[in-house]
C-alpha cells in the first residue's frame, strides 16, 4: 500500500506543470500513461469496466469520472485529475485539485473547503469510531460553509482489489455504520458542490456532472487504520497536493 500510494501521489506530483490554459485532458492523460508504463506499475483504470484511460479528469462542474478528451483546458477552470495504479497486486489510488489560470474567488474558496472536509474526515478515523463519524465530520463542515456534500458517489475499501466494502459515505450521524477497526484500508474523496448536492450521469455512462451546473471539486487519499489513529498512504512527496494559489 505503501508502494502504490506513493507512485500515484509522485505521478500527481509530476503532471502539476503539464496542467495550464491550452492543455487538452487527453494529453495530460496520455502524460499520466507514459509515467505508468515507466514506473513497471499498472493502470488500475484502463480496461475497467471497458474505460480506456490512465486517469478521470473532472472539470468545473464535472463531479467525477472525466473522460479525458481533445477539449482544451479555459483560463479560470478548475479540474481534479484521479489516478489509481497496481504496484506488486496492491491498489493505490488518489486524486486532487488543479487550476488553469487565475481562478475566481467562489472557485478558491470550493477547493480549500473541500481539502479542509477531507482533511478533517481523516482526522475522525481511529480505532474505535464509526464510518458515521467520518461522514458528519465532512458533512457538518461543508454545510457551515454553505456548499453541499455529493450523496451519489462515495469512498471505498481497497487493497488487492480496486473496489470494496465498506462504503465510505461523505454524510452521516456519528457512531453510526461499521465500526473502524486497525488494519482497515479504504479511501476517503468527498466531493463538494457550490450549489446542490444532486448530481447525473451523462450518456456516456461515465461522466457525472452536477444537476444545477454549480462548481463541484474533490479530493481523495487512500488510507489504513493504525493501533492508535491513521496513516495516508498518499500523501505527496513534493507538498503539492494543494494547488497554492498565486504561485
Amino acid at each position: 500500500m505503501h508502494k502504490a500510494g506513493q507512485l500515484a501521489a509522485t505521478i500527481l506530483d509530476k503532471i502539476t506543470p503539464h496542467v495550464f490554459v491550452g492543455q487538452s485532458t487527453a494529453e495530460i492523460d496520455r502524460i499520466i500513461t507514459e509515467m505508468v508504463e515507466a514506473a513497471g506499475a499498472t493502470s488500475a483504470t484502463i480496461g475497467y469496466r471497458g474505460y480506456q484511460h490512465a486517469s478521470c479528469i473532472s472539470v468545473n462542474h464535472v463531479v467525477c469520472h472525466g473522460i479525458p478528451s481533445a477539449k482544451t483546458l479555459k483560463a479560470g477552470d478548475i479540474l481534479n485529475i484521479d489516478v489509481t495504479v497496481i504496484v506488486d497486486g496492491w491498489f493505490g489510488d488518489t486524486s486532487r485539485m488543479y487550476v488553469a489560470g487565475d481562478i475566481p474567488r467562489k472557485a478558491e474558496r470550493l477547493v480549500q473547503v473541500t481539502y479542509d472536509a477531507l482533511m478533517l474526515g481523516i482526522e475522525a478515523v481511529r480505532p474505535g469510531n464509526t464510518f458515521g463519524d467520518i461522514g458528519h465530520a465532512i458533512q457538518t463542515y461543508v454545510e457551515s460553509q454553505r456548499m453541499s456534500v455529493v450523496r451519489d458517489f462515495c469512498g471505498h475499501g481497497l487493497g488487492r482489489v480496486f473496489h470494496a466494502p465498506p462504503n465510505v459515505l461523505h454524510y452521516g450521524r456519528p457512531g453510526a455504520g461499521p465500526r473502524l477497526e486497525e488494519g482497515m484500508f479504504f479511501t476517503i474523496e468527498p466531493m463538494v458542490n457550490l450549489g446542490r448536492p444532486e448530481t447525473k450521469v451523462l450518456a456516456d455512462d461515465w461522466t457525472a456532472v452536477t444537476r444545477d451546473k454549480s462548481l463541484s471539486a474533490q479530493f481523495e487519499h487512500s488510507i489504513g487504520v493504525t493501533a492508535t489513529g491513521f496513516e495516508i498512504f498518499t500523501l505527496s512527496p513534493a507538498g503539492r497536493f494543494h494547488p497554492t494559489w498565486g504561485g
